[in-house]
């Protein structure tokens, strides 16, 4: 599990050390706590994201009982997840390079197992989408955000317990999908407002 950097280049700063050292310790702890009754509904989670499905789903949802404030969520949730999906896999994944854990040898439990990602682990983009969806809905329908939000935590969470993502890809992701989904909302606004 120790190779999560790709390149050996000049020394990184201490703490960069620091953080890496505690994202891999985390990790590992969660890879070594049994959670038998916690392990296959984490891979079904984890499975169900794939593609935003549960976002998508919880979309139309919105739409159909929502009235014209689910559909403007679901809109809003939606344009989110296309910019944010857009920019993490296109830029910022490429430019991580991180590449993803080693489950084999951070001893993951074979029944946390999902299919291993080709692309590199940094960010997550399961939870970057989810928490874009769930800021986008929420700016609208800021009662439905609060579910939708736990929801995206949880995804995150199973990205982690099945051994795919460093906790640290995780936050990022949450980081990044937060971030984005405001800008796209601004944005959405004023073109709505024109």
């Amino acid at each position: 599990m120790s190779g999560a950097r790709e390149s050996s280049g000049p020394r990184r700063p201490q703490w960069v050390e620091d953080v890496e050292r505690l994202d891999l310790a985390v990790y590992a702890a969660v890879a070594r706590t049994p959670t038998p009754a916690l392990d296959a509904a984490m891979s079904r989670l984890s499975h169900a994201a794939d593609y935003s499905k549960l976002s998508l789903s919880a979309a139309g949802l919105l739409a159909l009982v929502g009235g014209r404030s689910g559909r403007s969520a679901a809109a809003s949730g939606l344009t989110a997840i296309a910019v944010t999906a857009t920019i993490v896999n296109v830029a910022v994944k490429p430019l991580g390079r991180r590449r993803r854990p080693d489950r084999l040898a951070g001893d993951v439990p074979l029944a946390r197992h999902v299919r291993m990602p080709t692309s590199r682990s940094f960010p997550s983009g399961h939870t970057a989408a989810a928490s874009a969806f769930a800021t986008g809905v929420g700016h609208v329908l800021p009662v439905a955000g609060i579910p939708l939000h736990a929801l995206a935590a949880l995804v995150g969470y199973s990205r982690v317990h099945t051994g795919v993502h460093y906790p640290g890809d995780v936050v990022a992701g949450a980081m990044i999908g937060i971030a984005l989904a405001q800008v796209t909302t601004h944005v959405r606004d004023r073109v709505i407002d024109q």
